[in-house]
């Protein structure tokens, strides 16, 4: 039994992951928060492991968690092409997405989450590893940005499971087609 790849990740309505300046200031505003929002720690409760590329790490660490680092119960993997010394539980690596994710599917554990970004999904959904979509749409169009899906070569299948209006926002669950 291999081990599931989720991605879970939030989009404005035209697909962007970030503003064009790679900010991502567009995804807390807006929405009135009604109903809580219990997705994101259902989805803690599942992982121990969580993969990002150098940029969003470097966005979580200086920009959105200066203070501690969210993930220190789960182990970290950082893509990058420029490896550093590797800290407890954080491993810096210049391995390519899908030859971690293999890797990581084949050892025992928890979920694998994929935070992000799009150089490190795109590769992921090519390869079809990533086993469910979790992605909330943010009711903003920014016409510009950094896209979830970055260009590829085929159409990668998946099944819906759910969709869900909450607080303003679409949280969409797929899965992956065999």
């Amino acid at each position: 039994m291999s081990r599931e790849v989720i991605l879970y990740i939030a989009a404005s309505l035209d697909g962007y992951i970030a503003e064009a300046d790679g900010s991502i200031d567009f995804l807390g505003g807006g929405a009135e928060v009604v109903e809580a929002e219990t997705s994101y720690q259902e989805l803690m409760k599942k992982i121990d492991t969580v993969v990002m590329g150098r940029t969003t790490y470097d966005q979580v660490v200086n920009e959105l968690s200066p203070e501690h680092y969210p993930y220190e119960e789960q182990h970290s993997y950082i893509i990058t092409s420029h490896p550093e010394k590797n800290h407890d539980k954080i491993t810096f690596t210049d391995q390519a997405p899908t030859a971690l994710i293999e890797q990581l599917r084949t050892e025992n554990g928890k979920a694998i989450w994929i935070v992000g970004g799009s150089s490190i999904i795109t590769p992921l959904v090519e390869a079809n590893l990533i086993d469910t979509y979790i992605i909330t749409t943010i009711p903003v169009i920014l016409g510009k940005g950094i896209p979830l899906f970055r260009t590829f070569d085929g159409a990668v299948r998946v099944k819906a499971e759910q969709v869900v209006l909450k607080n303003g926002m679409i949280y969409s669950t797929y899965s992956r087609c065999e």
